[in-house]
């Protein structure tokens, strides 16, 4: 057996056992309220078995990333399925570290789930270990990505703990502006869910579309053309091109002709798909439950201390930012100085972790020096997450960069 095959294994092995985690956590809060024994006891008893499932999948994660480390002769994010779960990875660790410090068995109801959406977001790019391109041929790769990866992991678990701030203290009795606006971050989450679903189901069905695209020159004539495929249901058609196999749907629109890359259709049309699939998800949601996300999942918080759940997050974004700061920002401009002759070049990628990295200085410094503390800061939190994910998903999937060759 390769130790190719041996790491995926491995990947899909963590992916079950935070799955189970995830479920064990929940019967720990749900099931304190009809457990025969003290509540605090059936809590802490299940609480202790979701984290040892966790440190499970963490070890057999961590055997995935040294052997696909070794199968491919470099650090495991070179590409999008890489560093996704990588991401997971320093998710997950993230967790451990804090869970082993507060022992908050709710945080695993949480960010648990948040480490298995990005696994889940990477089964969905090819997963096949391909040589490096010239410009990823660099140990840079090791310590850029990597840095990177754990600042935007650690910042992840002081989401989770903002969101349980939030959903801890808006009141749901009736809609607000408050209860509207933590809609539209669970719908936003929801939305990268449905991305998943649609994916893994239309690969399955193989249905695909094939558009022949025109390549034109710089005087406007046709200079050679492409073959460009589409996974989901076409929506929106590459520009000026031809369907050569029919999908399940005919497009009902043409990308605009200032969407650069072969791929910015296929990218658009796979963005206009998750907001479709999240607002279903939402609907449905609604429709079953009867009642605002929200208000289903205070319950959940009841018996925790708010400000408990802001000092985590605020620890939590005080250590990721200087992680942060150093893998996406400075390491980053030190090796795009040795590949391409310039610290900075206004690369979408770039600019993108600039506005992450100012959006959390503007954070550090209104906490620390206005006094933005408890729902303030659990919003920023949340919402600095939220363009960490515009980062990774629309920067990565629709707009052409340097950087595209993550998308791919």
């Amino acid at each position: 057996m390769s130790l190719i095959t041996i790491s995926e294994w491995l990947l899909l092995l963590s992916f079950f056992l935070y799955v189970a985690a995830t479920i064990v956590y929940v019967l720990a809060i749900t099931g304190r309220r009809w457990a025969n024994r003290e509540p605090k006891e059936h809590e802490q008893r299940y609480g202790r078995a979701g984290f040892y499932l966790v440190v499970v999948g963490f070890l057999a994660q961590l055997g995935y990333v040294i052997a696909r480390w070794i199968a491919g002769g470099h650090s495991p994010t070179s590409n999008m399925f890489e560093f996704m779960t990588f991401l997971s990875f320093c998710i997950i660790l993230a967790f451990l570290i804090i869970y082993r410090i507060y022992r908050l068995t709710v945080l695993g109801v949480f960010v648990i789930p948040t480490g298995i959406i990005m696994l889940a977001y990477a089964s969905v790019f090819p997963s096949k270990v391909t040589p490096l391109i010239p410009a990823l041929k660099s140990y840079w790769l090791h310590i850029h990505v990597t840095t990177a990866a754990l600042g935007e992991g650690i910042l992840a678990v002081g989401f989770a703990a903002g969101l349980m701030y939030l959903v801890r203290t808006v009141p749901q009795e009736r809609p607000s502006k408050s209860t509207a606006w933590l809609e539209i971050v669970l719908v936003v989450v929801l939305m990268l869910v449905g991305f998943i679903l649609m994916v893994s189901t239309f690969a399955n069905l193989d249905q695909k579309t094939v558009f022949q695209v025109p390549q034109f020159d710089s005087s406007g004539n046709v200079e050679k053309t492409l073959e460009v495929e589409y996974l989901l249901p076409a929506v929106v058609a590459p520009y000026q091109s031809t369907i050569i196999t029919p999908g399940p749907m005919t497009p009902w629109f043409e990308a605009p002709a200032w969407m650069e890359g072969q791929d910015a259709a296929r990218k658009l049309n796979t963005m206009l798909w998750s907001i479709i699939s999240g607002l279903v998800l939402y609907g449905l949601f609604r429709l079953v439950l009867r009642k605002r996300l929200g208000a289903v999942l205070k319950p959940l918080l009841d018996d925790i201390e708010p400000d408990l759940l802001d000092e985590i997050s605020y620890r939590a974004i005080a250590i990721g930012y200087p992680v942060f700061t150093l893998g996406a920002l400075i390491f980053a401009m030190i090796w795009a100085a040795e590949a391409w002759g310039r610290f900075w070049g206004w690369d979408p990628k770039e600019v993108w972790a600039l506005i992450v990295w100012l959006f959390y200085s503007a954070y550090l410094h209104l906490r620390l020096s206005r006094g933005w503390m408890g729902t303030r800061s659990a919003w920023m939190s949340v919402i600095g997450f939220v363009i960490i994910l515009i980062t990774l998903v629309v920067v990565n999937l629709v707009i052409a960069g340097l950087h595209s060759y993550a998308g791919v």
